[in-house]
């Protein structure tokens, strides 16, 4: 059994670790927290975990779980950061509010300054005389790293209709070019071996046979497979082959778009090229990775008539996988731990989702018959329960569209895993999150009890 999954004992997660040192450290660092005190998961995945943990250098704080010593040695050190942590949060006020003076609205402002700013506490300390002049030095050198590369940049080069005419054009022309196959199903059965490799390596495991995959082009069998409406795919007959990639039955032609909006960004293949790019250039954290915009478009233009719409045929692989590991999530634990067709990888993924003692209770909630006598946002997490599948692919695309756009690839069975491992955290994280905050608003006493409250 891998040490992630060991009964923790007196071992504690070292997401509670970070949370209860940052806790500790007192007021200050709202800017760096979110409304309950606890530190944002951009400020542990950009400062608290790179700059301050710096597992790299101590490997034995790499873990989920950390033994007493090592949850002492991990509080020591963000007790330690206290006084740079509270001047970072200083420098990121300073840098936003310059940012707002100089009419700066391309980039979320943690992507892009969280690092920075904690150089800053660093070099400075807290802000202090002269701090202004050495903020606007700070925005104008970040802004000079992502120079061609914002969504200001995209915007610019996609409202040209002549442009737009012509990229119309050579995507209609590669799209009539694809080459569909009903073959998918054979795919997907082996992605069950990788699988049992991922979850439980060793003895009798087979670590080449992502590459085999790989090597077969099976990523790119089921995304034609996809393009001749396959069914059945992945051995039930109640899920789309897409698993919800597209709202169609077939993915639609790309349109080159000119807007985008994070709160309603339609399914993967039915994005436009705008907003494929869209979610890639918001994110600052591998900017520099990046080509300049023409040339991101004009890979965008194959790119989303490819196979599951990505390049690389190491990330298209990653998409079998993920899809016959979201199959067969099941975060209420009714499908059983031996139920047919699940692996090792299952095994782990779902276990730690039972475990999660937090919520059992709210998940219990949700599934009810009728958990919310008015509808609303239990029954949508519910739903999302139901159909965890869908959420899980959604945010794996996005994440291999990401690396296949800077070109990437996963270059082995640990590399693969990591990446389907961390979007089951990502997704099951932001389930616990939903849920707590759903429960929280529906405990709230309404205007009619508070004022009964008060007046008894």
């Amino acid at each position: 059994m891998p040490p992630q999954s060991r009964p923790t004992g007196e071992r504690r997660p070292r997401a509670m670790v970070i949370d209860r040192a940052w806790r500790g450290l007192g007021p200050g660092l709202e800017p760096l927290s979110g409304p309950g005190g606890a530190p944002l998961t951009r400020t542990v995945k950009l400062i608290v975990l790179p700059l301050v943990v710096r597992p790299v250098l101590r490997p034995e704080l790499a873990a989920d779980f950390l033994d007493p010593e090592d949850a002492a040695h991990l509080e020591t050190l963000i007790r330690g950061s206290g006084e740079r942590l509270d001047a970072t949060a200083r420098w990121f006020t300073l840098l936003k509010k310059t940012r707002r003076a100089l009419g700066i609205v391309a980039g979320n402002p943690q992507d892009l300054y969280f690092q920075r700013c904690f150089e800053l506490a660093t070099e400075h300390g807290a802000p202090s005389a002269g701090a202004e002049a050495v903020a606007r030095a700070a925005l104008e050198e970040v802004a000079d790293a992502a120079g061609g590369r914002t969504v200001e940049t995209l915007k610019d080069h996609l409202a040209d209709a002549a442009r737009r005419s012509r990229l119309d054009a050579e995507i209609a022309t590669v799209w009539g070019n694809r080459r569909p196959s009903p073959a998918g199903a054979a795919s997907v059965a082996l992605a069950a071996e990788v699988l049992e490799a991922c979850g439980a390596p060793g003895p009798g495991k087979d670590p080449q046979a992502f590459t085999s995959m790989v090597e077969g082009a099976h990523g790119s069998l089921l995304g034609r497979a996809l393009w001749a409406h396959a069914g059945g795919v992945w051995g039930r007959d109640d899920l789309p082959g897409h698993l919800g990639l597209t709202a169609h039955q077939l993915p639609p032609r790309p349109e080159v778009g000119r807007s985008a909006s994070t709160a309603t960004l339609p399914a993967p293949l039915d994005r436009t090229l705008f907003e494929r790019l869209f979610t890639v250039l918001q994110s600052s954290a591998h900017r520099d990775e990046l080509p300049m915009v023409p040339e991101l478009v004009r890979r965008e233009v194959g790119r989303s008539c490819a196979p599951l719409g990505l390049y690389d045929e190491s990330l298209r692989v990653a998409v079998v996988l993920g899809g016959r590991l979201a199959v067969g999530l099941d975060p209420l634990g009714g499908g059983g731990e031996s139920a047919p067709g699940r692996t090792a990888a299952h095994r782990a993924v779902n276990g730690r989702w039972q475990r999660e003692a937090s919520v059992l209770r709210a998940r219990r909630m949700t599934v009810s018959p009728r958990p919310d006598p008015e509808g609303g946002v239990l029954d949508a997490l519910a739903e999302d329960l139901r159909t965890p599948w869908a959420a899980y692919m959604r945010r794996l695309w996005v994440r291999l569209h990401g690396r296949d756009v800077r070109d990437a690839p996963l270059d082995d069975l640990a590399s693969a895993w990591a990446v389907l491992d961390g979007v089951a955290r990502s997704v099951m994280m932001d389930h616990r999150a939903r849920v707590r905050s759903a429960l929280r608003a529906l405990s709230a006493p309404g205007p009619g009890q508070a004022s009964e409250a008060r007046s008894a």
